[in-house]
């Protein structure tokens, strides 16, 4: 991420100025929920939603001086603010004391106050949480959840501040920040928009509120005044039947629940398929998995799992695929893994529509984390794994039982061949994740399994369920194993970086024409579908490789279209391309079945059959008709 342009000012004056407490706190009134939201995204994600808000409101308001006191002369910069000393000191405090509160406690020293729970405000009987965003929210907040306390305000800063990095700097050293130019490099490799800073998912001044649990608070008051009713309480709810379940570890507490309710979270209950079920079943999916793991028989692990699924607590991370329904199992769900993984816990549970993941540190359930992903639907193909866990850049599956090996393979390399993975149980060894950098995308890695005779390659896009990657036009589209297949995907490996956190089921890479370039060879256009779990939504990128390119251009998209799909097979996109000469072009193409192409408006030019080659102006803008075989008209994607 680059930072941005900014227009000059004039030179700040020679002498800090002098800010009196009544413009501090003008300044502090007027611009409040900013500041609130600077806050809240500079301090850590792992406090959780609802102590975050009180936190970043508690830093806001403790912000105001008690005296008249000089601010470095940092520019506000946002609009608004420009010039205005008394918001560049209380921005200045509020930065400096989300960084405190953002480092370790040490044994040998004294807590300083912003790193303790916020004295006020408070809010009893109600947890307070901003409102939900979309996928790219989620993926930018566990973005800035791995960076640095300074890294996270230098994008922020940067983002929300519209301060350019020289600015940055000076805000950083000043709220004490010990080395800013690493933070500014880490705010390089959020590959994210500013504009997502600005989401209701980042406002804690727009709030949702929902009950802290009413039967614990009943609970806690019948303790307090009677001493022997507190122990009844403490052993109703830590000794549950059919003893040796244990406490609920980070679960919420219980709400009323009906009996099927209690049978779910029992897991005594909890179904297991037969080690060869599979080998018979009409079914080939996730429902005929045995339980595996060396922990299947840990009952209170698989009881923390389950109640946690039904009602995460506070300090949960919880992650969904989109369109995944909320909400614990209807009844007891079916074990397919219980064990250790990497220095975690790991439960992998299935309730016929969705895979559910609870992760839990060996040493305790703080920092306990819930997946959950939509499988509803799932055949043999798609069912083949399930990620296990990530870490330092490396991702474990846990495959499917009629899987007989498992490799490693850069899609990017064709020919460099797949290294082998061992499987343990069915556990694969830890393979590298797809990885884009700072630098571009180099390579992308993927999982390649073997079923019998069959080959499939399946693609991490940072959810529980990976991706299928197939080939072909649409309805008879291959697997992606083959030689060919291979070769069609290399180019276009890394634009699946581009539909992550989607819910996606599978992608598909259809070359649906090739297309010679005037004086400079052939030029191959490519259709990527990534369709979901949930039926709509799907994504489709046109792609233009020139010859000599290594790497695809995405040249047109769409969402939620049936274009380049299996109800519509069709696809018309077009780019401006240059050629070696220096003569600038339009190049369009259709899939083969279309008879014409005609563009419209910046740039008037015909072709029969799929191909079009037309003189252009740089910058030139134009629209794209096609006419099928069938005489039926399609636009070209944008």
């Amino acid at each position: 991420m680059q930072s941005q342009d900014v227009a000059p000012r004039p030179a700040p004056p020679a002498t800090d100025p002098v800010v009196d407490v009544e413009q501090a706190e003008a300044a502090l009134v007027e611009h409040y929920p900013h500041l609130v939201r600077l806050a809240y995204l500079v301090l850590p994600p792992g406090l959780g939603r609802s102590r975050r808000v009180l936190t970043a409101h508690s830093l806001t308001q403790r912000a105001l001086p008690r005296s008249r006191t000089a601010t470095p002369v940092i520019p506000a910069q946002s609009a608004g603010r420009e010039g205005d000393p008394g918001y560049a000191l209380v921005r200045l405090r509020v930065v400096r004391t989300a960084l405190e509160a953002c480092l370790p406690l040490k044994r040998r020293a004294w807590p300083r106050r912003s790193q303790l729970p916020p004295l006020l405000p408070q809010v009893w009987g109600l947890k307070l949480f901003p409102r939900s965003g979309g996928a790219a929210e989620l993926a930018l907040d566990q973005r800035l959840s791995a960076l640095s306390a300074a890294g996270r305000a230098a994008y922020v800063l940067r983002g929300l501040e519209r301060l350019p990095d020289g600015d940055v700097r000076q805000v950083l050293r000043a709220a004490g920040a010990p080395d800013a130019d690493a933070a500014l490099r880490e705010a390089d490799e959020v590959d994210a928009p500013y504009a997502l800073l600005g989401s209701p998912e980042f406002d804690p001044c727009s709030l949702q509120a929902r009950p802290t649990d009413l039967m614990r608070r009943r609970q806690r008051t019948r303790a307090a005044l009677v001493a022997g009713a507190a122990l009844v309480v403490c052993g109703t709810l830590l000794g549950l039947p059919d003893g040796g379940w244990g406490p609920d570890g980070a679960a919420a507490p219980p709400y009323a629940e009906n009996p099927a309710a209690r049978a779910a979270l029992d897991p005594g209950r909890l179904t297991k398929a037969a080690p060869g079920a599979w080998r018979t079943s009409a079914r080939t999916d996730f429902s005929v998995w045995p339980a595996r793991g060396d922990l299947t028989g840990d009952k209170r692990l698989l009881r923390r799992a389950l109640a946690v699924w039904a009602r995460p607590g506070g300090t949960v991370r919880v992650a969904a695929t989109p369109g995944t329904p909320a909400g614990g199992p209807s009844g007891p769900p079916q074990l397919l893994y219980a064990g250790t993984v990497d220095g975690a816990r790991v439960v992998i549970l299935y309730d016929g529509l969705r895979v559910a993941r609870y992760a839990e540190p060996e040493d305790g359930t703080a920092g306990a984390a819930l997946d959950l992903a939509r499988t509803d639907g799932a055949g043999r193909a798609e069912a083949g794994a399930v990620v296990l866990g990530r870490a330092d850049g490396n991702v474990r599956y846990l495959t499917a039982p009629w899987v007989t090996g498992a490799a490693e393979r850069d899609l990017t390399r064709p020919g460099s061949g797949a290294m082998d993975l061992t499987l343990t149980d069915g556990v694969t060894a830890p393979l590298a994740g797809p990885a884009e950098r700072s630098g571009g995308c180099t390579s992308w890695n993927v999982l390649q399994l073997t079923d019998g005779s069959t080959t499939r390659l399946l693609s991490d896009l940072g959810e529980l369920v990976p991706a299928r990657l197939t080939t072909g036009r649409p309805g008879a589209a291959k697997e992606a194993s083959g030689a060919a297949a291979l070769r069609t995907w290399a180019p276009y490996a890394c634009s699946l970086g581009a539909v992550r956190g989607q819910g996606v089921r599978s992608v598909n890479a259809w070359e649906f024409a090739t297309q010679p370039l005037p004086g400079d060879g052939s030029a191959a256009w490519v259709c990527t579908r990534a369709e979901t779990w949930r039926g709509g939504g799907a994504r489709v990128m046109a792609q233009f490789r020139p010859p000599g390119a290594k790497l695809a251009a995405v040249v047109a998209k769409a969402e939620d279209v049936p274009a380049c799909g299996r109800r519509d097979p069709h696809v018309l996109a077009g780019v401006l391309w240059k050629s070696e000469g220096g003569r600038w072009y339009l190049v369009a193409a259709g899939s083969r079945d279309t008879e014409s192409v005609r563009a419209t408006g910046g740039i008037s030019a015909s072709a029969e059959g799929n191909l079009l080659t037309a003189k252009a102006e740089q910058g030139a803008r134009a629209d794209l008709k096609g006419t099928l075989d069938d005489g039926r008209t399609i636009s070209g994607l944008r």
